[in-house]
């Protein structure tokens, strides 16, 4: 069924309702674009406007003029505004939540704490408006005091990607706004509904025209404009890394600041020691949770062989209990797309045809129908098969066996990603040497790969990071400011 949507601008909190550019402080664009619910064939979504280069240039050109007197407000009067921003995320969480099930397709529980997830980041950043952001330094030479500032950047662009569509954009932009920048942001274009609500509660908590733009449309146009327009001091990205890492040339080409989160195939390492109940939980959380549509997925596990048997078994019910339905009411939501179903499809498809002894799930869904893919436990393949090695974004696991503890930790950094990595074990001596020695930026000991708190900072190594700045926590605050010293004489 297709029902009539509504306009967000006109301050309904319904569902069903029409992104629009937000720029200057406007909500401007015809909805021309289609958003289709990945449960429900037939039934709208969400509509939203195609951007266009001259629409980043007038929002670019709306937050460099308001940049300057956003800088000049004080910290704590910027947090204020973040903090209210945060409690009406909270107010409005009900229906937000709504919304991000039907355009992205996760469940009601997991969108309900992604908005709650970006209150807390709103107001986990306003709070730092009172926070020292300098530091007070001895100097060699008498009668001097050296202090340090950390200045604004100026307007910073974000591009963000569907799969937490109101969490990422704000852990992206409450950093940026706290410090003192304005922004312009691309969401992704399947899920346009959810960076509107962030904009909204933002304009609605009495932030200023032009320093929070909303940009729609498709990467190739809005985020190749923002890339190379020169009034943008830096960009933060997540997204694929093919995507990324051509945005960085763009970027670096003319030295402006890029700040890469990309992909993932993050391996558990599952030792003999382990309770094979206990990690057959944390694996299929990290694997199959979120529909396993995360760059912090369990995709890969290596388990010893005396727990091998007992673990595969254990895996396979726990995967049985993930049944995949409408998000509003079930246990486990939908694939977004009808590309990405075909790419789970595909891979779970190409691994059985070349040998691999699939465990569970049955996926031979039509990806014209309900976007339903179950869980996938392959085993029987080698180390370098493309199931173990590229990128699904999927519920797929592929479980492998290591003769021990130094071969599982060879095998866990052996992959061209290195994100997060998860050891189960009861041996401090293990999880404490794989601390140190596993090749990710998240190390997940006896808990599942996917799974962030916002206040430490979180990132990845290899291609799948720039591994240059964080996100989140205060060290998010480090990518949108830059340092500066004063020496001051008496």
């Amino acid at each position: 069924m297709t029902s009539t949507a509504t306009d967000l601008s006109a301050g309904t909190d319904r569902q069903l309702i029409t992104a629009r550019h937000l720029i200057n402080g406007e909500w401007l664009g015809e909805a021309d674009t289609e958003r289709m619910n990945p449960a429900r064939p037939g039934e709208l979504a969400a509509l939203s406007p195609s951007g266009t280069a001259a629409d980043v240039d007038a929002a670019i050109t709306a937050a460099a003029a308001a940049q300057p007197a956003w800088a000049a407000l004080p910290a704590p009067a910027r947090g204020a505004i973040l903090m209210t921003a945060g409690n009406l995320l909270l107010e409005r969480q009900a229906a937000i939540a709504g919304d991000l099930v039907r355009e992205e397709g996760k469940t009601l529980a997991e969108a309900k704490g992604e908005v709650k997830r970006a209150s807390d980041v709103l107001r986990f950043f306003g709070s730092l408006g009172w926070a020292a952001t300098g530091e007070v330094l001895p100097s060699g030479l008498p009668d001097t005091t050296i202090t340090t500032r950390r200045e604004a950047l100026g307007v910073v662009g974000l591009i963000t990607p569907w799969n937490f569509p109101i969490a990422i954009p704000a852990w992206k932009s409450a950093p940026a706004l706290i410090s003192g920048n304005a922004v312009v942001i691309k969401p992704a274009e399947l899920t346009p509904l959810s960076a509107t609500h962030l904009a909204r509660a933002l304009q609605d908590a009495g932030l200023p025209a032009g320093v929070f733009n909303v940009v729609h449309g498709k990467g190739r146009v809005v985020g190749d404009a923002l890339a190379r327009d020169p009034r943008i001091a830096g960009m933060s990205f997540t997204g694929s890394t093919a995507v990324g890492l051509g945005l960085q040339e763009i970027l670096n080409a003319r030295r402006a600041r890029v700040q890469l989160e990309m992909g993932g195939k993050n391996g558990v390492l599952v030792m003999d020691d382990a309770d094979p109940r206990k990690a057959a939980k944390v694996v299929a959380a990290g694997a199959f949770g979120l529909t396993g549509q995360a760059c912090t997925a369990t995709s890969r596990v290596y388990v010893t062989p005396g727990i091998r048997a007992a673990f595969l078994e254990a895996l396979t019910e726990e995967a049985a209990a993930y049944t995949p339905g409408d998000g509003l009411e079930a246990a486990m939501g939908a694939v977004v797309s009808p590309q990405q179903f075909q790419q789970n499809q595909a891979a779970v498809r190409s691994a059985v045809d070349r040998g691999a002894v699939l465990l569970a799930g049955e996926h031979d869904g039509d990806p014209a129908g309900p976007l339903f893919f179950p869980p996938a436990v392959l085993t029987g393949l080698p180390f370098d098969d493309a199931a173990v090695t590229e990128e699904i974004f999927g519920p797929v696991v592929a479980v492998l066996e290591v003769p021990d503890y130094e071969a599982g930790l060879a095998a866990i950094n052996d992959s061209r990603y290195g994100l997060t990595a998860g050891i189960c074990t009861d041996s401090l001596a293990f999880s404490t040497d794989f601390a140190a020695r596993a090749q990710a930026g998240v190390i997940k000991v006896n808990r599942p790969t996917a799974g962030l708190d916002l206040n430490v900072p979180f990132g990845g190594v290899k291609d799948s990071s720039t591994n240059t700045f964080r996100e989140q926590g205060k060290s998010a605050l480090d990518f949108f400011t830059w340092g500066k010293t004063v020496y001051t004489g008496v």
